[in-house]
């Protein structure tokens, strides 16, 4: 939890204490529902909470934002974003019905108002959103040809509505068709622990 308010210190009360459970919480769904790897649970905030909350470095959604989290999984980075832009409207989908229910029970737990959860095929939900964020779920053509269809027109943040994603590793030849549609920012320019050196943020605009 610590590594969490040394990059976000101006967390309320209420946010604080929400991060705090996500531990227990997440260790106890494990166990019976493997949504996160048993060898990386005890990694849980500097792996999949602060590397969800990378997003919210190269962007303050404004209140009322809709976002669809494609490919949620257990809860991420959906989860983690909805605690910090508690304005923000987050749509969680995934094709797994057992880690949909782990996601729902958690941010059930923690009294998230925020959310929304379905489970579903990214290519069956209809409704518009200004961004969709996800974690490496699949190449970036192959989710920009999904999601073109769910992003508004309508503006109203710093970046232009589009896609989101956190990804690892060399991207230059899978962003290459995107690419003037496309940047990358590297996670290890805000944080500064060893897991972020190959970190990335990918943002698309469609």
């Amino acid at each position: 939890m610590e590594i969490i308010l040394k990059y976000f210190p101006n967390l309320t009360e209420e946010q604080k204490l929400q991060f705090s459970s996500l531990y227990d919480l997440y260790t106890d769904w494990n166990a019976k529902i493997n949504v996160i790897s048993r060898k990386d649970i005890t990694n849980l905030y500097e792996h999949h909470v602060l590397h969800s909350l990378g997003i919210a470095k190269i962007i303050r959604f404004t209140p009322g934002t809709r976002i669809m989290d494609l490919g949620t999984g257990g809860g991420f980075p959906g989860i983690p974003l909805a605690i910090l832009f508690p304005e923000v409207q987050f749509h969680m989908v995934d094709s797994i019905g057992k880690k949909v229910k782990v996601a729902t029970e958690v941010a059930n737990s923690i009294g998230l108002k925020n959310v929304t959860f379905c489970h579903e095929r990214a290519e069956e939900e209809k409704q518009l959103f200004d961004f969709v964020v996800s974690r490496a779920v699949m190449p970036l053509a192959d989710l920009l040809k999904i999601i073109r269809k769910n992003i508004a027109s309508r503006q109203h943040n710093a970046l232009p509505n589009g896609l989101i994603c956190l990804k690892g590793g060399e991207l230059a030849n899978e962003a290459m068709p995107f690419k003037h549609k496309t940047t990358i920012f590297d996670l290890n320019q805000y944080f500064e622990e060893e897991y972020f050196e190959t970190k990335k943020v990918v943002y698309v605009s469609p």
